[in-house]
């Protein structure tokens, strides 16, 4: 039997080992800039990724509940503050993710190459 049209025969294409949850451009932002420290402000994620409060909070909420983002409130002084990092689970979430892409990256060069050769 032979596989549907579109489809490798043999196997599902990379794109179907991508988490839905880091997927999302605002999270996928937020979960990149989060992989360069250990922690880092709020206000620091919302201005690095150019985002309002509402939607970064929004957001990081679904990354707190998948369990990749953890979230620490406290005050500097009398000032409110919430800082965020990525979890052991959220690290090794954005790595797959990007080791995904990746892969689906090079398969594209590679077709394209193969392509112009052919």
């Amino acid at each position: 039997m032979s596989a549907p049209s579109g489809q490798l025969p043999g196997g599902q294409h990379a794109r179907h080992r991508l988490d839905e949850v880091v997927h999302q451009p605002v999270r996928f932002s937020v979960l990149a800039a989060l992989a360069a420290a250990d922690e880092a402000e709020f206000s620091f994620v919302r201005d690095t990724v150019e985002v309002s409060d509402s939607v970064l909070s929004k957001q990081v909420t679904v990354l707190e509940e998948a369990g990749y983002v953890r979230v620490r409130k406290g005050a500097v002084g009398r000032r409110p503050r919430t800082w965020l990092a990525l979890t052991a689970d959220g690290r090794a979430a954005f790595a797959q993710h990007l080791a995904v892409l990746r892969e689906i990256a090079g398969e594209q060069v590679a077709g394209q190459q193969v392509a112009a050769d052919g």
